[in-house]
């Protein structure tokens, strides 16, 4: 159990830092094509970006079915990235962008910060003038709070 627990949080902390590590040099870079979807308005409910989250879930599909037998560490780091996975849905599409409209403005702190973080990533619709690239992984200056 402490096994599955562990390689749940080595697949998940993988996702973050393998994401950030994509986001910021492959789709604010050779992937622009694609991910500039993700950074312009949008009529539709999906966006050509979209296919990063089929790619990355894929991957965890593949972990899983590679250790379901055994119930290895392939199954449990599978197991983190779809943890991940899930997350990043609900944090990401549902509440800072809103695709389905579930819940209101962040009041918790650690929350305001990754929708502060998020917001300042899309005050640019550019490829090169982009910040913060993780989800999670977001630079402090966000969790300051607000002067109000």
């Amino acid at each position: 159990m402490v096994n599955a627990i562990l390689f749940i949080a080595i697949g998940f902390a993988a996702m973050e830092l393998a994401g950030w590590w994509i986001h910021k040099y492959l789709m604010h870079g050779p992937l622009w094509m694609i991910h500039k979807t993700h950074h312009q308005p949008s009529k539709s409910f999906f966006e050509l970006n979209d296919l990063f989250s089929l790619l990355f879930g894929s991957v965890a599909v593949v972990l899983i079915l590679l250790g379901v037998e055994a119930l290895d560490y392939r199954f449990w780091i599978g197991i983190g990235i779809s943890v991940y996975g899930l997350l990043y849905f609900v944090l990401h599409d549902v509440w800072v962008h809103r695709r389905l409209k579930w819940f209101g403005k962040p009041r918790n702190p650690f929350m305001r910060g990754i929708f502060k973080a998020h917001q300042a990533h899309h005050r640019s619709n550019q490829k090169d003038d982009a910040v913060s690239f993780g989800l999670f992984l977001v630079p402090r200056k966000y969790f300051k709070r607000d002067e109000e």
